[in-house]
């Protein structure tokens, strides 16, 4: 990337180099040395020097997202073994700035609504409702304009949403805002699918664990389903909870939790 920049009346030209990376390199200081010369003999071949016939400064990133800690050293000087008598002088130095995504605190994230952040955002999260939040509003930003738009929603819909959510087809979506939508469609479903699951495995602890046993078991789920959905539960309707003894009464308010939108919705 090529930045310019006034410094004290004048136009500056800087230089960035990024390089993206996935898995911690030991070596990455050689790495980004060996590019950067590389850089400057191009721009030597070219004359694209200063006006006082120097080369132009370049601000070297590695912008980090993967799980483990970056343990690489940030100057190449730090991969050289130091020898006495003089040496020392000539062994090269040259850092680089890290940026490590997993380090980024999640309250900063929030702080700093802009496209870096939604996107850092958006690769540690794997949580659909946070993920479908997110997409949301980066949807309905105004500031976002139609090349980042498009940048990021090919990103969403090739690379992260695919890995995330694997069989998930995003192929009817032609934007970010449609991608918030089918995603929206998803995650309700997914919702309905876990809790009849989770209504699945309660019955069959209830066959398995006997009848006293398994009664109990799935009570304790209907119960947290319940707090979960609607928040701290009176005590009269945890007492009428506990007080169905019949597994196919149980199962009917399982069925009448997954489509109930307030607790006067079940028959208690």
């Amino acid at each position: 990337m090529l930045w310019k920049v006034q410094w004290r009346g004048r136009a500056l030209y800087v230089y960035i180099l990024l390089e993206f990376q996935s898995k911690v390199d030991r070596f990455m200081a050689v790495r980004v040395m060996t590019y950067l010369g590389l850089l400057y003999q191009d721009l030597i071949r070219q004359k694209a020097l200063t006006s006082s016939g120097r080369l132009p400064p370049v601000f070297l990133l590695v912008l980090y997202n993967g799980t483990q800690p970056w343990r690489a050293a940030l100057d190449v000087a730090d991969l050289i073994e130091p020898v006495p008598g003089g040496l020392e002088a000539y062994r090269p130095r040259l850092r680089y700035a890290l940026l490590d995504e997993a380090q980024v605190p999640e309250m900063e994230l929030e702080s700093e609504r802009n496209v870096a952040a939604a996107l850092f955002w958006l690769e540690k999260s794997y949580d659909p409702e946070e993920l479908r939040r997110e997409i949301g509003r980066m949807a309905s930003d105004p500031y976002l304009d139609e090349g980042l738009r498009k940048s990021v929603y090919t990103w969403l819909t090739q690379v992260l949403l695919p890995a995330r959510f694997p069989g998930l087809s995003l192929a009817e979506a032609r934007s970010l805002e449609e991608v918030n939508t089918m995603l929206s469609e998803r995650v309700m479903q997914w919702n309905r699918e876990w809790k009849e699951e989770g209504v699945q495995e309660g019955l069959q602890k209830g066959r398995e664990e006997g009848r006293e046993e398994g009664i109990r078991a799935f009570q304790d789920f209907l119960l947290s389903e319940m707090a979960e959905r609607f928040g701290p539960l009176p005590e009269v309707i945890r007492r009428r909870v506990e007080g169905v003894q019949d597994l196919d009464k149980l199962k009917k308010l399982g069925k009448q939790l997954l489509a109930a939108t307030s607790l006067a919705d079940l028959d208690l």
